[in-house]
């Protein structure tokens, strides 16, 4: 957990944020008026028991899915007024994805799954080859070049993972029950990892059931029904409830 004063630049924004699914002539709302934001700089975990409409929120900071109403913005840019095309380009370029499963390519090197984002950004194949190294020597594992992920434990595979998230510079890091396959050990070294890039100004998301976890972020958001029910500070020590369903 960081100790450094809250940066004030706005990340990302949430506003009276609703998602409701059909299903036939049933209306099914999952995600009930969320209001959060994040600033630069600060690491945000999000947590909720099945049923809370994490994943759902999950998806809309992904830019994966787009809310039935309200507002998300990421960089001051108005999320659900973009086209398909331009989510497409803003996703590759603002968020780094982390996933519980890694989510690697089995027939590329860890340096080609760590160039992979940055071929869709149109970047050359000089630049992207000196930032893929550059960026393993930050997760330490620059000897792990040449190596394929079937060669990789399950903690190297994540830290592939963690570099091929950065090399764009994003907004933000959204991660997913990023240490959801590991053991214990290794997954307490990922969480390091984690704190180790956030010292270094990187801004984080992370969405996690695990309670193990809760001391380690700047602050921590609760859903229940689809609603933000508290909301704990760590760095102020602070808890705020709000009404629920």
């Amino acid at each position: 957990m960081s100790t450094q004063p809250e940066k004030q630049t706005e990340a990302l924004y949430l506003e009276d944020l609703h998602k409701t699914y059909r299903t036939g002539t049933l209306q099914v709302p999952v995600l009930k008026g969320v209001n959060f934001d994040v600033k630069r700089g600060e690491f945000i975990g999000i947590m909720g028991s099945s049923g809370s409409g994490k994943s759902t929120l999950l998806n809309i900071l992904g830019m994966l899915d787009k809310p039935t109403s309200g507002t998300y913005r990421i960089d001051g840019i108005a999320v659900e007024t973009l086209s398909d095309r331009d989510l497409t380009t803003i996703r590759n370029i603002k968020i780094g994805f982390v996933f519980q499963a890694f989510n690697l390519f089995a027939h590329l090197t860890v340096q080609e799954n760590i160039e992979v984002p940055m071929i869709y950004a149109g970047v050359s194949k000089h630049i992207r080859r000196e930032t893929a190294c550059r960026t393993a020597e930050k997760v330490r594992l620059a000897h792990r070049l040449d190596h394929r992920p079937t060669q990789l434990s399950g903690g190297e595979c994540q830290r592939v993972a963690i570099a091929r998230a950065l090399v764009n510079n994003p907004t933000f890091i959204l991660a997913d029950e990023p240490t959801g396959n590991l053991d214990e050990k290794t997954g307490s070294e990922i969480m390091a990892l984690f704190h180790e890039l956030h010292r270094n100004g990187t801004t984080i998301v992370m969405v996690t059931h695990n309670p193990q976890y809760e001391k380690e972020y700047d602050r921590i958001i609760y859903l229940r029904n689809g609603r933000k029910w508290r909301v704990v500070n760590n760095l102020e020590h602070t808890s705020e409830e709000f009404e629920t369903e």
